[in-house]
């Protein structure tokens, strides 16, 4: 028989600091992550706000003006035009700004712990 005092592996492998220790900076990296979440969203957001008015405008226009255009963009193909670069511009900036925040943080966390790349 080994001599584990009724103890689980988990038990064995782990001491409740250490647990606390990982639960705490579990805590803080999920509230970290949200965060940039949000900052992605809210950069996403004005990206696409701008985008759709700089695409609009031109291709409202062109519509109206130039007879190719006249004759081949009905206004679901305006329409698609304007939200397809609407939703680039969103997605593209958010995944940026989440990967800038998350490369800050990054560095950040490793000067706070003294590693030494």
């Amino acid at each position: 028989m080994s001599n584990n005092d009724g103890k689980t592996p988990l038990e064995m492998s782990c001491s409740l600091a250490s647990l606390d220790q990982r639960l705490a900076v579990a805590k803080r990296s999920s509230h970290v992550i949200l965060l940039m979440d949000a900052e992605g969203v809210v950069a996403g957001a004005k990206a696409a706000v701008l985008a759709g008015i700089a695409t609009a405008v031109p291709t409202l226009a062109s519509a109206r003006m130039m007879p190719w255009a006249r004759a081949n963009l009905n206004h679901t193909a305006q329409a698609l035009i304007v939200s397809t670069v609407a939703g680039a511009a969103f997605f593209i900036v958010a995944d940026k700004t989440v990967l800038a925040r998350a490369r800050k943080n990054s560095f950040n966390q490793g000067r706070s712990h003294n590693f030494r790349p």
